[in-house]
């Protein structure tokens, strides 16, 4: 039977639908079964705490830290001065100052400070053991937790300015993602009496400094007055470390 000009042309269009359709089944079906992406890894491990010196430089502000145990008398009438000048204040506290003195954890908190952790004993913390360094840190966040609520932010270590990776990793472990050090030291410790504290702290400090202090001594509540008022009379407000650093 001869093939008409009509069958040809149906036969043609059924074929292109057809090539049309296979093509665009040929497209598809890349896409269904491309294979998926793999999966993103699992995040690096968290860091060790960053130690902590000072905080932005382009801030009026300042940190006035203080180390925490002392007679309670010395301490209330630290806080006093401070509130009388609109100053606020970070306290790392000892633990067993904390057993001894409990009322002074909300003391410090009503007035509107700070409160972190400066271990449980006191001791020589960068020549201790991971045991034993995490024993002192977790001792003394209990200790504030169960006072507080919180074991607080802030993680000093005791009798040392920075800590080693040891004591790192055992800060890191009780809660603590950063270490606060400090850029400006008072030398209160050492009793040089009042002007000489006023003076090692105004002739170091400057915008975003944290400066270390000790409650328990004398001359350290006598130099408070004047080291308030220069930073007031350089624009410096005194505030918690947690306003200064986050």
């Amino acid at each position: 039977m001869p093939i008409t000009r009509r069958a040809i042309v149906l036969t043609g269009a059924a074929a292109l639908a057809s090539g049309c359709g296979a093509a665009a089944h040929h497209a598809a079906t890349p896409l269904a079964a491309r294979p998926k992406q793999p999966r993103a890894s699992a995040p690096p491990p968290a860091p060790p705490p960053v130690q902590l010196t000072h905080g932005p430089l382009t801030r009026p502000q300042v940190a006035l830290t203080f180390h925490g145990q002392g007679e309670p008398a010395l301490t209330t009438a630290l806080l006093t001065e401070a509130e009388r000048a609109g100053a606020r204040l970070t306290v790392l506290a000892v633990g067993d100052w904390l057993d001894a003195y409990p009322r002074l954890a909300h003391r410090i908190l009503d007035g509107g400070h700070e409160l972190g952790n400066h271990t449980q004993t006191h001791r020589d913390i960068d020549t201790m053991s991971l045991a034993d360094a995490y024993a002192e840190i977790a001792g003394c966040a209990d200790r504030l937790r169960r006072l507080t609520g919180s074991p607080g932010r802030w993680f000093r270590p005791s009798q040392a300015r920075l800590v080693t990776p040891t004591v790192q990793r055992a800060a890191l472990r009780a809660g603590y993602a950063q270490v606060l050090s400090y850029d400006v030291d008072s030398l209160d410790y050492t009793d040089p009496g009042a002007n000489a504290i006023g003076a090692n702290v105004l002739h170091r400090i400057r915008p975003g400094s944290i400066v270390s202090l000790h409650l328990g001594h004398p001359g350290t509540i006598a130099a408070l007055p004047a080291i308030l008022d220069g930073l007031q009379a350089r624009s410096l407000r005194a505030v918690t470390a947690t306003e200064l650093l986050i």
